[in-house]
């Protein structure tokens, strides 16, 4: 067996490990930050953790990737005390993105091997992920489209899912942010996409805004696990509420769903 057989079996072997899907809740930054370090090491260990998927609802801030600069932020020092949004730069790929309550935050966390996927095919990784991601947004009724030359899932009011993923000693992490339902008013100030050609096409709407109803954020959770497994091919899923580690300050519950 030469070593790409031998990658391969190896791939096929581990994809059938099943995800370890983590309900969240509201998360703050500092947190969510500590969270994907200690994932990302975790599942980067011989034999350590599986796949583990962690869905939560980020708390008010701006993030800015390898993509952006503090200059695709339309707020100045001031507003940004005034509205609550404290700004950090982080070590993923996209750009600036904002983050309010109605937007949902996905992370997965795995080896390219455990997703079935060559050490070092990234565009393989992010075609399954963004598949998912609009495959998600047309489950709850909401018309989706991906650009093949801009990262994201698009709708009629803009970029509905923003993709922000880091990729660390063949570990993919971090993930992505889903608008379902926030309140739009300061998301033309943030241009998570400054080189797209088209203006709308650089800040953030919503799917609530793209379908003129209400959304359950629930439906869009189960339909993010559901699409998730489907683009990887894991045989099953185990839900469970809470986080997946204990972090500092906080204590969690831990309790199956499904």
């Amino acid at each position: 067996m030469d070593v790409e057989e031998d990658f391969v079996a190896e791939s096929r072997g581990r994809a059938r490990r099943p995800l370890a899907v983590w309900l969240a809740g509201p998360i703050g930054l500092d947190d969510s930050l500590a969270l994907a370090e200690r994932l990302a090491w975790d599942v980067s260990e011989p034999d350590g953790r599986p796949p583990t998927l962690v869905i939560a609802e980020p708390e008010p801030a701006i993030t800015i990737g390898r993509g952006g600069s503090r200059a695709d932020v339309d707020l100045s020092d001031e507003e940004l005390r005034r509205h609550g949004l404290p700004l950090r730069f982080i070590g993923r790929g996209g750009g600036a993105v904002l983050h309010a309550a109605g937007q949902v935050s996905l992370s997965l966390f795995a080896t390219l091997a455990d997703l079935g996927i060559e050490r070092h095919d990234v565009a393989a990784y992010l075609e399954r992920l963004e598949h998912a991601l609009e495959a998600a947004v047309r489950a709850v009724r909401c018309g989706a489209a991906r650009d093949s030359s801009l990262p994201g899932v698009f709708g009629r009011t803009g970029l509905l899912a923003a993709v922000a993923v880091a990729i660390r000693r063949g570990v993919v992490w971090h993930g992505a942010f889903l608008n379902v339902r926030p309140d739009l008013t300061i998301f033309p100030r943030v241009r998570t996409l400054p080189f797209a050609p088209a203006a709308g096409m650089r800040t953030m709407g919503s799917i609530e805004a793209d379908v003129q109803r209400p959304v359950r954020m629930q439906d869009v959770r189960a339909a993010l696990v559901e699409q998730v497994v489907d683009a990887f091919g894991f045989p099953r899923a185990h839900i469970q509420s809470g986080l997946p580690v204990r972090l500092p300050g906080r204590s969690e519950m831990k309790s199956r769903v499904g």
